[in-house]
């Protein structure tokens, strides 16, 4: 019996990790090799604690959307979007309330604030949660987590909070590491670094909690430190999305897996759902691996293993722009390829 399990992140601005899942199996399902198909295709879509954890949860367990208005990034209200998983955890993820494509403008690095994820926290409490999973990658601000935290007024509650964080980021470098990104100048930098510095005093003072010394409390700006510093653990990302979907599970009996992203690099391998994925079913003696990214760096090609398939759906047209277009056809082809390489060498004499 030959069974796959197709476990991507979103193809950010294209597919998101459900579509990208759906795409891939029906690709699987169409291979075929001297009359051998795959018997199973598991999809279960997947996130690394950043934008799209929401989806990706939802999507692989269930469970109810809700919906709050809060305070946005810049002070706006904005209708943000926050989940119930069918064992009663709560998921909201930052940059719904408070991420950087919230903005129709520019940002303002200086006034961005996480007020409205603290007010999103508290609308999953007045829902009933008691236990919470807080996403914080694509967030517009830098502020350390203030925000949120005067919203909770700097107490969890005897909430159980947990912080999927996509980044391993100290708390003190989140204004050097991610400032430009959201807008930030050289001197914007400086300032909200010192900031960062008076803010983690002030944590420490208040809470007895030392985030500068907390691994992932840069991410988001400050604001997992922030969360942190009120009694919320903070863990990588992968392991929170992976431990909620079922992913160890799902790897049971599998002879191919196959993941996926917008763009595998380098960076895929520190934290992100396309190395974690590679290296837990690595760990799990998975015969085969693949990945369908849409781009690929040269020297992740390179370094792939004779058991590992990488494709770049952008060596599949003409133009690099048709791949974003039709994303979704061209992630179902790659699943075919993926399939026939597999199911191959499944059927090679030993």
């Amino acid at each position: 019996m030959a069974v796959a399990l197709v476990c991507p992140d979103k193809f950010r601005g294209t597919l998101t990790a459900a579509g990208a899942a759906e795409a891939l199996g029906r690709g699987l399902e169409a291979a075929e090799v001297d009359r051998r198909r795959f018997d199973e295709v598991r999809r279960l879509p997947l996130a690394d604690g950043g934008e799209g954890t929401l989806e990706a949860l939802l999507a692989a367990q269930g469970g109810s959307r809700r919906r709050a208005t809060v305070t946005g990034p810049l002070g706006d209200p904005v209708e943000a979007e926050w989940g119930v998983l069918p064992d009663g955890t709560a998921v909201v993820e930052a940059a719904r309330a408070s991420g950087l494509a919230l903005l129709s403008g520019p940002n303002d690095p200086l006034a961005a604030t996480s007020r409205g994820t603290g007010e999103l926290i508290r609308a999953a409490v007045r829902g009933g949660a008691r236990r919470i999973v807080v996403a914080v990658g694509g967030s517009a601000m830098t502020d350390g987590g203030l925000g949120a935290v005067d919203a909770l007024g700097w107490s969890l509650a005897g909430l159980d909070v947990t912080v999927a964080c996509d980044v391993t980021t100290p708390f003190l470098d989140a204004a050097r590491v991610y400032g430009p990104q959201k807008g930030a100048t050289r001197a914007q930098v400086a300032l909200l670094t010192r900031r960062l510095e008076r803010l983690a005093e002030v944590y420490r003072q208040r809470t007895g909690s030392d985030v500068v010394a907390r691994a992932h409390a840069g991410a988001s700006g400050g604001l997992a430190g922030g969360l942190a510093a009120l009694g919320a653990r903070l863990e990588p990302g992968f392991d929170v999305v992976a431990r909620a979907a079922g992913f160890e599970a799902a790897l049971d009996g599998v002879d191919l897996v196959v993941t996926g992203e917008g763009r595998f690099d380098r960076t895929s391998l520190e934290g992100k759902v396309s190395g974690e994925v590679l290296e837990w079913a690595a760990g799990e003696g998975v015969a085969f691996r693949a990945v369908v990214a849409g781009q690929v760096a040269d020297d992740m090609t390179a370094a792939a293993e004779d058991d590992v398939l990488v494709l770049a759906l952008v060596d599949r047209v003409w133009q690099a722009g048709e791949a974003w277009a039709r994303a979704g056809v061209l992630v179902e082809e790659a699943g075919v390829e993926v399939g026939r390489w597999a199911l191959e060498r499944l059927t090679r004499p030993t």
